[in-house]
């Protein structure tokens, strides 16, 4: 038993790996796992025959006692960590299915721990892709304990790794087929796979397996994945070798590193899109072939229906690249010129699937489609605004910020105000999706282009700058945004701020690796260090600037060297500055540089590297140059500077602390100045937009008034019109009295003469009868009542008299032709008649003038008639016959 136990230590260990007796097979594993932790690198000679020949690893993964087979893994999992890449990739196709087969469906939790951890080795050692492809055919396998363990074993990878390392595509497609199966422990395992997925793919995964599930099948997933929704973004719990190795070597100060993993850990949780998932489908195989025949059709209707025929055809997650310029070209002929706003809608939709479904492939045809949408933003109709909205969105998701800006600022400045709102939306939509920080010149043209557009009329345009200004902001930091925002009012900062707070955007800050340059810092103060001991004359450079005062060695070779100099003895004397001035005269070489240093201390900066190198006889006169030459000031009250070398004189320590005091005063009051000049350009600016406001309000103000003169004249003027109507029918009115009253005067009774030689007539009680009397009053009272209602016709209007005409003309001829009826003669012709049937025959025999009388009495009735229709002529009642 000895002799065989020596034995078996001395052999090799592949023989060892191949003995038929497993605790021999089971001691060189675990001396072989030793040997292999001991190992200094990977290219330790212990590697190669296991290297050479994986067989060994299958035969001791694949371990047929259980116990060995736990060892033999073990063994397995230190030569991969161990070994590196090479041990991976030459291993790797014989021990992984014998892994799965025997080690994840193994009875034992330590092996099957192992056996996981192996297969995490091999992902970790290259890539996840050769791994996933021995673990998917075991899903067919017959044995239902192997189909579960090798779930369990993809959600354990993509666990740890995540779907950035591992393809979940074909995962994705294998696992209806998990869902149907009868056993009840592997449906678990794929509904635990699914839920993994979910947590890294969310929706997208349902693009590729979940039509082909159950709705009960479905229903089940939905409130598992309820839970989901609520946990926060699953993150990369182990990293690959590669990761590991980019990590280390770009770790210049260790503390960063873990920051640096933080932000990167934060960008991995993005969301996969199912574009990332889907298959590329051909659309141009499937493009109606009447569909450019179509879309020049004079009816709008048969354009639309094109249009939507091309949009169930395209409407895919991904599309497969293909020549698509006709199709472009026509959708933007119906996006800019159609004047149907339907089509115009439709000929959108197909914009925004084309740009989603070919992603970087739509970059091509981008500069012939944005500009048609853009100028089409016209539009007042919000649906259309929307659609051509989305459009622009998912062109700017295909492309980039820096392939679109360029149009954008271009739009920016349309005539057209909806143009330019729209347009300024587009611009903060892409500020807040884009995760590429715009460049610096960009950067400026984004901020030039948004600080105009604060000083618009309308408050939408004047909100949506800031806007922009804020999402700037939280992209490129408060530092690097100052400089646009230095003249702009309290009141527009206040508003870019508040966006800044509440803005969420995608993109890094790239300005953060400035944090570099302290880094470069430490080379000066070495430089430092060499130069103080190098000359005596090194403290003259720590007079004038602080970073050379700070070294503590300075001061020493300065002691050093005063405490023997001439100067030490007559140091009373500097009070006398003309003795001081003559003595910097008479020297030369670097004691007459340092006078004019008095005036200006900067300067001292140059002089001590020309010391350094020249000879030493002008050391005797340092503390005669290092004379004030102005006039003695006292001790200063604060020294900010203690560090200053002893050797320089109290007096020009002192003007050197005022020179400093009043550089700090100057830069003070250059800093008061700069925020003066900025509160004065900001009032400046308001008080400009408060006069414009001002002048409108007066142009208004000043059109309202003369348009209430105008009113106010026209109302004089009709009033005016109104008075004189009045006093010209006032006037007609007493005329026309005056004339009636003439007129009755007029018509009053003839001569007694006349009438009694004419018209006597004796009644039997003594009273003289005369009826042509009687007829005229009656006749004078008929044309007193016409001349009353000539008077009323003239203050009734002239449409009343228009209407009441021919009312007046009837009865005026029926009270005329009462008189002059048929068979009655005229009133004096009966008045005669009457009088000769009374007087009879005696009276024209007494007389013996019949005839003249009857002559007479014709001529007075004519006279009499005359003169009637005179007056009526006067009254202008006179009508034709």
């Amino acid at each position: 038993m000895a002799d065989q136990e020596e034995d078996f230590s001395s052999l090799p260990l592949p023989d060892r790996f191949a003995h038929k007796n497993w605790k021999v097979r089971k001691e060189g594993y675990e001396d072989a796992a030793k040997a292999f932790g001991a190992t200094p690198n990977e290219s330790d000679p212990i590697f190669r025959p296991f290297i050479l020949d994986s067989g060994l690893w299958k035969g001791a993964v694949a371990d047929s006692n259980v116990a060995a087979q736990q060892e033999g893994i073990n063994a397995l999992c230190a030569f991969l960590k161990f070994g590196g890449a090479q041990a991976c990739t030459r291993s790797r196709n014989a021990t992984v299915s014998p892994i799965v087969e025997k080690g994840l469906s193994s009875t034992r939790a330590a092996t099957k721990q192992s056996s996981l951890e192996a297969l995490l080795l091999y992902i970790e050692l290259d890539r996840s892709d050769p791994i996933i492809e021995d673990l998917l055919p075991s899903l067919a396998n017959k044995q239902p304990k192997i189909i579960a363990a090798t779930l369990a074993a993809l959600t354990a990878i993509i666990h740890a790794y995540g779907v950035k390392i591992v393809d979940p595509k074909p995962v994705l497609k294998s696992l209806p087929k998990a869902f149907g199966h009868a056993d009840k422990n592997v449906r678990a395992e794929a509904s635990n796979l699914a839920a993994e997925l979910y947590r890294w793919l969310r929706e997208a995964m349902k693009t590729l397996f979940w039509n082909e599930l159950k709705p009960v099948q479905q229903q089940d997933l939905e409130k598992l994945f309820e839970s989901i929704k609520q946990e926060p973004p699953p993150k990369q719990k182990r990293l690959l070798r590669s990761q590991q190795v980019a990590i280390a070597s770009s770790t210049a100060v260790e503390d960063e590193v873990p920051e640096a993993e933080d932000e990167k850990d934060g960008e991995q949780p993005a969301e996969v899109e199912a574009f990332d998932l889907a298959e590329p489908v051909d659309v141009l195989d499937k493009v109606p072939k009447d569909l450019y025949e179509n879309l020049a059709s004079s009816k709008w209707k048969d354009r639309k229906e094109a249009l939507d025929a091309f949009y169930a055809v395209a409407n895919v997650d991904r599309i497969k690249d293909g020549a698509f310029d006709e199709i472009i070209q026509g959708l933007a002929k119906c996006i800019a010129k159609d004047a149907n706003i339907a089509v115009v809608m439709v000929a959108a939709n197909c914009v925004d699937v084309l740009a989603k479904g070919l992603r970087k492939g739509f970059t091509k045809y981008r500069g012939r489609i944005m500009g048609p949408i853009m100028e089409r933003l016209k539009e007042k109709k919000q649906a259309v605004a929307d659609a051509l909205g989305q459009a622009l969105d998912s062109v700017f998701g295909s492309t980039g910020l820096t392939d679109c800006l360029e149009d954008i600022l271009e739009f920016l400045k349309h005539k057209n105000p909806q143009v330019k709102l729209e347009t300024l939306k587009f611009l903060i939509r892409c500020l807040k999706t884009t995760r590429e920080a715009p460049s610096k010149p960009e950067t400026k043209s984004i901020a030039d282009a948004a600080t105009r557009l604060l000083t618009e009329s309308s408050e939408v345009t004047r909100s949506g700058a800031a806007e922009a200004l804020g999402t700037l902001m939280k992209i490129m930091g408060e530092r690097a945004m100052g400089p646009y925002l230095e003249g702009l009012d309290e009141i527009r900062k206040a508003k870019i701020n508040e966006y800044f707070h509440t803005a969420q955007v995608r993109a890094k800050d790239k300005p953060k690796p400035v944090a570099q340059p302290p880094k470069s810092a430490p080379p000066p103060q070495k430089r430092m260090v060499k130069k103080g001991p190098a000359g005596v004359k090194k403290p003259a450079a720590s007079v004038s600037t602080p970073q050379e005062e700070a070294p503590p060695p300075q001061p020493k070779p300065m002691t050093s060297r005063n405490i023997p100099s001439k100067v030490g003895g007559p140091k009373t004397g500097l009070a006398t500055p003309g003795t001081g001035l003559k003595m910097s005269k008479k020297l030369t070489g670097p004691g007459g540089v340092a006078a004019p240093n008095i005036a200006s201390p900067r300067r001292n900066i140059t002089p001590p590297a020309f010391e350094e190198d020249t000879f030493p006889v002008p050391k005797l006169g340092r503390g005669l140059a290092g004379r004030p030459l102005a006039k003695p000031t006292p001790t200063p009250s604060e020294t900010p500077a203690p560090a200053a070398p002893p050797g320089m004189a109290s007096a020009e320590r002192a003007e050197l602390e005022e020179l400093r005091a009043d550089k700090d005063r100057l830069q003070r009051t250059a800093e008061d100045l700069r925020s003066e000049r900025s509160r004065l350009t900001s009032q400046i600016h308001e008080l400009q937009h408060q006069n414009a406001q001002l002048i409108e309000d007066h142009t208004r103000d000043v059109l309202s008034i003369k348009a209430k003169e105008t009113q106010l004249v026209r109302a004089r003027s009709d009033a005016e019109a109104a008075e004189e109507t009045v006093y010209k029918q006032q006037r007609e009115i007493d005329r026309l009295k005056r004339e009636l009253s003439r007129t009755i005067r007029a018509n009053s009774p003839a001569p007694q003469d006349s009438r009694d030689h004419i018209y006597r007539d004796t009644n039997v009680n003594g009273n003289v009868h005369h009826p042509g009397v009687d007829r005229y009053n009656r006749s004078t009272s008929e044309s007193r009542d016409v001349g009353n209602e000539r008077a009323r016709s003239y203050r009734s209007s002239p449409s009343e008299e228009k209407e009441n005409s021919g009312v007046v003309d009837g009865t005026q001829r029926k009270k005329i032709n009462t008189e002059n009826t048929a068979g009655v003669p005229p009133p004096m012709s009966r008045e005669v008649s009457g009088v000769r049937g009374r007087e009879g025959v005696a009276e024209v025999v007494a007389t013996g003038e019949p005839v003249e009388s009857w002559k007479r009495a014709a001529e007075v009735t004519s006279q009499l008639k005359a003169r009637i229709e005179q007056m009526k002529a006067k009254q202008g009642l006179s009508r034709p016959h």
